[in-house]
């Protein structure tokens, strides 16, 4: 850690203290803290990532951000992170499992058995296992979402059900213990969400008022029905490579699978 870094953490600890202090003053003796483990992964999207992440370091979770070594991992800004746990060294028993998105990035952890052997690991013993964006792919592809109801990026949502699930539109999908968001800022939506059900309501409304979520965003574009068919059609033809690329191994995962 640098020293900026050092001196944001800092600052940061009178407003840790705050809500966390709050919401003890509210109920019974501190909880254990949720251990969470996040996958990172070349080519994965940093706000899927950071955007949870903000909510569970301010609700004190003992987060593990994972992957296959320590070596740096560049996000899709050009930002590097460092793993502190490796698929060895992650705990086997985690409150929660967690995929970011990522659509090249993804398509590579979903043909990686390294990486789906590990989520299929973590995940089946998870108290919840969760994605924003494409991450629900790779999910789908470690059969994780098999029987669930799910959702993921607008444009490869629908590539779901080849993998087991059963496909839900909202902007977050909770079914049971799988909780998955649809793209990139839909993970603050997602991070307060998990939150509540991992302290409870107030926390959850004390962290949203902390971090000032109230968007108001300039354009109704945020989805392909405000965005209308010209612009979603656009958006479309140029991630079409990719596309193409995600459904083939999705149809290869549905035969792994059995499905």
């Amino acid at each position: 850690m640098n020293r900026r870094d050092f001196s944001i953490a800092l600052g940061a600890l009178p407003l840790l203290s705050w809500v966390i202090s709050a919401a003890s003053a509210a109920g019974p003796a501190e909880a254990p803290k949720p251990k969470i483990g996040m996958l990172i992964y070349p080519g994965m999207i940093l706000q899927d990532l950071v955007g949870p992440q903000t909510v569970f370091s301010i609700l004190q979770a003992d987060i593990r951000l994972v992957w296959k070594d320590r070596k740096p991992v560049m996000t899709d800004v050009g930002i590097a992170l460092t793993a502190n746990d490796t698929f060895d060294t992650c705990p086997p028993e985690l409150d929660v499992l967690f995929v970011p998105g990522g659509l090249g990035g993804s398509i590579a952890c979903m043909k990686d058995a390294e990486v789906t052997g590990f989520l299929a690991s973590r995940g089946a013993r998870a108290r919840y296992v969760t994605s924003v964006c494409t991450g629900s792919l790779v999910l789908a592809a470690a059969g994780l979402l098999r029987g669930y109801q799910a959702t993921s990026h607008w444009y490869v949502r629908d590539l779901l059900p080849l993998m087991g699930a059963t496909l839900g539109a909202e902007r977050v999908v909770e079914d049971r213990n799988r909780f998955t968001a649809g793209g990139v800022t839909s993970g603050i939506d997602f991070g307060l969400t998990l939150a509540a059900r991992l302290s409870n309501d107030d926390t959850a409304r004390r962290i949203q008022l902390l971090i000032e979520y109230d968007p108001k965003p300039p354009f109704a574009a945020g989805s392909p029905e405000g965005a209308g068919p010209a612009l979603t059609q656009e958006i479309l033809q140029r991630r079409a490579p990719l596309i193409a690329s995600v459904r083939k191994e999705a149809e290869i995962a549905k035969e792994r699978l059995g499905i």
